[in-house]
């Protein structure tokens, strides 16, 4: 991994840009309008932001290696949660708001995860190694929690009967946030304390390399992570407003923005996945891309409600019937994917098929 060498320039350099980036635009009152001026912000914007976002991942893979699996991963997710939380709130909290956004975004998130990662992962691994093992027990309870989550948060709002549509009462949604708060705790414990067995992988040399980090490297990996998280989520309000243009400009569908904002956020830990898997390490995998779905739920969708609590705003998270379709299938492929401990091509390419078609019917519904 990357940490095992000297560390890149742009995993320090990134960071100090976009704090000057934000210093800069906040210190001269300029924002993002469409012009020439508004152009040239919007490419540097999104590239600093991107550079950021893989900077904030490589130290987190730094700190990884040292404190050992499943930390290191659960470590991973977390810090991209925290950016996922911070340009959802800013693009459907902004002047414009887009109440659908937290359900669009968890929406493309499952999808990009659970078919179009998972499906990278097994078949590049298969491609490679032909069949590749993982733990049964720890994929099931990744499941286990993730399809009860999913099914709260993103079917069930559809079907009560306290406030009409796709929303839940602000009781309903205080008692689901604190639900789901409540299930992704007790799965952390087991993940880490009760049964972290569980989530190791079994491939030789797995995890025996985490002392390669120095002190010194460690000690400014995590100045640096917090530096990059900080920055990101201050740059998230500019990075909604040219969200909110592209989307105008080509005309795209409203959960094309959550889509945009899944892939911002999973690109860095999706190229994690797939040299895992590459490694032939698809336990690694397996807990980067379910623990992603997870932590999605888990963690963004009460931060979120009580965002919108607090601003007063309408929160939809209930699915129309074509993606509850999409999610369904995805439940039922992901429990024979990961129900009998081995993977081959076959698997990765029936993942890759539904998200295909998921991302087809964004733009042709």
């Amino acid at each position: 991994m990357s940490s095992h060498g000297p560390m890149p320039r742009s995993a320090w350099i990134f960071p100090l840009l976009s704090a000057l980036l934000f210093a800069t635009a906040t210190g001269a009152g300029f924002t993002f309008t469409p012009s020439v001026a508004g152009l040239v912000f919007a490419v540097a914007l999104l590239v600093v932001l991107f550079g950021t976002v893989f900077a904030a991942v490589h130290h987190a893979e730094v700190i990884a290696e040292r404190i050992g699996e499943p930390y290191g991963t659960l470590l991973l997710t977390l810090a991209v949660t925290i950016i996922e939380v911070a340009l959802i709130a800013a693009i459907m909290l902004g002047e414009k708001p887009v109440p659908t956004l937290a359900r669009d975004t968890v929406f493309a998130v499952m999808m990009i995860v659970c078919n179009g990662l998972v499906g990278i992962c097994i078949l590049t691994g298969g491609l490679r190694h032909r069949e590749q093992d993982f733990q049964i027990t720890g994929s099931s309870l990744y499941l286990s929690v993730l399809f009860v989550l999913a099914t709260i948060t993103l079917i069930m709002p559809n079907y009560t009967l306290t406030t009409p549509g796709p929303v839940y009462s602000a009781s309903q949604l205080g008692f689901v946030s604190v639900v789901t708060l409540i299930l992704y705790g007790v799965f952390l414990y087991t993940q880490t304390f009760l049964h972290r067995d569980y989530f190791i992988s079994n491939a030789a040399g797995a995890g025996k390399d985490g002392m390669s980090t120095s002190n010194r490297m460690l000690g400014l990996s995590i100045v640096l992570l917090l530096v990059s998280l900080l920055a990101v989520v201050l740059l998230a309000k500019k990075f909604s407003l040219v969200v909110d243009f592209t989307i105008a400009s080509i005309g795209a569908p409203p959960a094309f923005a959550g889509v945009l904002v899944a892939l911002l956020i999973l690109l860095p830990e999706s190229v994690a996945a797939v040299t895992a898997a590459r490694r032939n390490d698809l336990q690694k995998s397996i807990n980067l891309a379910l623990g992603s779905s997870l932590a999605t739920i888990g963690l963004t969708i009460p931060a979120v409600a009580v965002a919108a609590y607090a601003l007063d705003k309408q929160l939809v998270l209930g699915l129309d019937t074509q993606e509850m379709v999409l999610l369904v299938l995805t439940f039922i492929l992901s429990m024979l994917t990961f129900g009998t401990g081995r993977t081959n091509i076959l698997f990765g390419l029936v993942h890759l098929v539904v998200f295909a078609v998921f991302v087809f019917l964004v733009f042709v519904p």
